[in-house]
């Protein structure tokens, strides 16, 4: 392999450069945990070492089961070193899918927690056929465990710098469950730096900025800004799950300027913190309600003056930007000016403005393919394009309008559900004939999962029994909360015919509305 390091830049390059140019600035928080720019380095050389001796190299993959921690950031560095991609789980899965994940992903290395799905992590690991082929290590553990996490990063020498392709994936996430099963996108070294740059930008974020990583780290939603921080030269604070007084407290004693919080935790920290014990004016963000922003201050930066826009995993989070619309007709801006986008027909025709199509995506920030998925590949990046597999259209003012999927999609907070992974799911179990899965509007989580089921003659089974069986077979968040049962599915065509479902149940609320062109 030849690398021109005269003109390349990777992860791995960036946090070496601020070892040198911010030697006492801190890098990182976590719990007791801090560690300052050339601490940070020190350590993950150390653990570069280790996965090198474990046989991790270019193309191969870690796998990390576990919740927010700094060594997130630890191995997705690590990984940039010795030319292989991290993959953060999530942990939220049932055993069986971790298993499936397991599975995918073969890793080399697995880290994995205890605390909270450490049963789950063990059914993965006893369901998982490729289990055994990778070195599973546990971070929250005592430092002395042998087979700790502590343990591993002090067991090696610091790896030697070597070259590695910037082009060549460092990050995988799974996302969109299309087709019944996920699909781990590759993000590489040059996406990745590309999309900092992006967000920087609208976000205004620089080497003052203190990002608390309070969202789930599996989502892009929350590791952009994680990335972009990094980039930057400020200071990543982590904490494992979200608790409204603890993100209170921590907004408090690291002067946080920046955070992942969902309404339903805002008015949780709006109620802990009545009384003004904790000092929030540090953190920058929209305006909600009243009694929030008299806590916080107002973020003036384009992105938050008008949030939003378009995108998806596949590019590093959005593609396009409300804040670069302007006074657009688009209810989704403008387009990222690393990006290009437009609206294409079945045939891969570019459709004329006013006309809904599939959007598709070219630029630096587009990931290099699906993991071990050569036909997705093939379908999704034909014609040097990246079919996003999402409707949209071009207004008459060049601006952008996110139509919805053309696959059918629920939203559930910040977690996007895939119908067909659910009705797959109802359908393994021995009373069900047929099922159908739709979004029904709630007031805290946009959506709650309602299934419409049709058994088999002569069979029983209740609700509850049902939402049962999915809960102990995929992540809680994806179960029925209500099931309807009818006679028969109603059918356009051989085709469900979800709108009919829509109509009798209650559905709607999805995410970017209507497929519908009017």
């Amino acid at each position: 392999m030849t690398v021109d390091r005269l003109h390349s830049l990777t992860l791995g390059d960036v946090l070496a450069q601020h070892r040198r140019s911010r030697p006492r600035a801190t890098a990182v928080v976590c719990g007791a945990h801090r560690a300052t720019w050339p601490a940070l380095d020190e350590r993950v050389t150390r653990l570069a070492g280790a996965l090198d001796g474990a046989g991790v190299g270019p193309g191969e993959r870690v796998l990390w089961l576990g919740q927010n921690c700094h060594r997130v950031l630890e191995l997705l560095l690590a990984c940039a070193r010795v030319g292989a991609a991290f993959c953060p789980a999530n942990w939220r899965q049932s055993g069986e899918e971790l298993a499936f994940v397991v599975d995918d992903c073969r890793p080399r290395v697995v880290v994995w927690q205890e605390t909270e799905i450490g049963d789950a992590v063990r059914a993965a690991r006893e369901q998982a056929t490729h289990a055994a082929e990778a070195q599973w290590i546990r971070h929250d553990t005592e430092p002395g465990d042998p087979c700790g996490y502590e343990t591993f990063v002090g067991s090696a020498d610091p790896l030697p710098e070597r070259d590695v392709d910037p082009s060549s994936p460092v990050l995988m996430m799974y996302t969109g469950a299309f087709g019944g099963r996920p699909n781990g996108a590759l993000l590489s070294h040059d996406a990745i730096t590309a999309q900092d740059m992006v967000i920087a930008n609208v976000a205004r974020v620089t080497s003052d900025d203190v990002f608390l990583n309070s969202g789930p780290l599996f989502h892009i939603a929350t590791f952009w800004s994680t990335l972009t921080t990094f980039h930057m030269g400020g200071t990543n604070v982590f904490v494992r799950r979200v608790e409204a007084e603890e993100l209170c407290r921590l907004i408090d004693a690291e002067r946080c300027t920046g955070a992942f919080v969902l309404p339903p935790t805002r008015d949780e920290m709006v109620e802990v913190n009545r009384d003004g014990r904790y000092d929030l004016s540090s953190l920058r963000v929209a305006p909600g309600p009243a009694a929030w922003n008299a806590m916080v201050t107002a973020d003036t930066s384009p992105w938050w003056t008008s949030p939003g826009g378009y995108g998806q995993t596949e590019v590093v989070g959005m593609v396009t930007f409300n804040c670069l619309g302007g006074d657009a007709l688009g209810t989704h801006g403008r387009p990222s000016p690393l990006a290009q986008v437009r609206i294409f027909d079945e045939d891969d025709h570019e459709l004329a403005p006013g006309d809904v199509g599939e959007i598709v995506v070219r630029g630096p920030q587009v990931m290099t393919g699906y993991h071990d998925r050569a036909d997705v590949n093939a379908a999704r990046q034909r014609g040097g394009w990246h079919h996003t597999g999402d409707l949209g259209r071009v207004e008459d003012d060049g601006s952008i309008t996110f139509i919805g999927p053309k696959a059918r999609m629920l939203k559930s907070a910040a977690e996007n559900i895939y119908p067909v992974e659910v009705e797959r799911c109802l359908a393994e179990h021995p009373a069900v004939r047929e099922a159908a899965v739709i979004g029904v509007p709630d007031p805290v989580w946009t959506q709650s999962v309602k299934a419409v089921v049709a058994l088999h003659d002569g069979a029983t089974v209740t609700a509850d029994e049902l939402i049962e069986h999915c809960r102990a077979r995929i992540a809680s968040y994806k179960k029925p909360r209500t099931v309807e049962f009818v006679d028969a599915l109603p059918r356009a065509g051989f085709a469900v015919d979800y709108d009919a479902l829509d109509r009798r149940f209650g559905g709607g609320g999805y995410p970017g509305g209507s497929n519908r062109s009017a």
